[in-house]
């Protein structure tokens, strides 16, 4: 295994699974660290840094819910959460709390390699060498420097919230359908995944505090999907 290699903590209590998706990502190159339970992935967390995490929402002793609110807690990590359940508000529930994209089971180990892939280099984005600074006055967006400041203070965003922001601030005033968020955001184009859209502006928009019902920034086109406005921009006009 190289040294330089992706770090990945895969927690998943079905040791089949575990053994194969750990397999899988091995052969692909990744550094993986396996456990069985929530605790043991908290613990595992604390003790070392991780480039990604893979986190089963049903889990024994922690379930996947908590133990995705203790990693917030202190850090944004990239994580995919899998899901073995059908309903829809089901399979969002991670995203509410922080993750950045979600699997269903039965999966396809292919599928899951691609999603470690695409969140990986979308969350170093930052190593790139380009200097971009969007400055929206209360707003600031260092995308070189992956950094995020509302009013002087840095804001934590996931790496799929930081791309979501920073593909909207780039365009102010462009309307984007959920669908083209899906390609640009999270890097592939499968159906159904629209609502992850929804639940990413839905953190977006409480980290920032951007009311929904009088937002500054972020603003919701009815049928169709999102806009960024710059305030002063709009000062500007009148």
């Amino acid at each position: 295994m190289a040294s330089d290699a992706r770090k990945i903590l895969l927690v998943e209590d079905e040791k089949a699974i575990r053994d194969a998706v750990a397999a899988y990502l091995e052969r692909e190159g990744y550094y993986v660290v396996g456990v069985g339970d929530g605790q043991s992935a908290v613990e595992e967390f604390e003790k070392h840094p991780f480039d990604l995490i893979i986190l089963d929402l049903m889990l024994p002793k922690l379930s996947g819910e908590r133990v995705c609110r203790a990693i917030r807690d202190t850090s944004d990590v990239p994580i995919i959460m899998l899901t073995a359940k059908g309903e829809v508000e089901d399979r969002i529930i991670g995203l509410e709390l922080g993750a950045d994209d979600y699997l269903i089971k039965p999966f396809s180990p292919r599928e899951l390699v691609a999603r470690v892939r695409a969140l990986l280099r979308r969350t170093h984005m930052a190593d790139e060498p380009q200097v971009e600074v969007l400055d929206f006055s209360d707003l600031v967006i260092d995308i070189s420097g992956h950094k995020i400041l509302v009013e002087g203070k840095e804001v934590d965003l996931t790496a799929s919230e930081f791309k979501l922001l920073t593909t909207l601030a780039r365009h102010p005033g462009r309307v984007y359908t959920r669908m083209e968020l899906v390609e640009k955001v999270l890097g592939y184009d499968f159906e159904g995944y629209e609502r992850t859209i929804d639940s990413h502006v839905k953190n977006l928009r409480a980290k920032l505090g951007d009311d929904p019902r009088h937002p500054k920034w972020l603003y919701t086109v009815h049928g169709v999907g999102y806009r960024f406005e710059a305030p002063e921009k709009k000062a500007d006009k009148q």
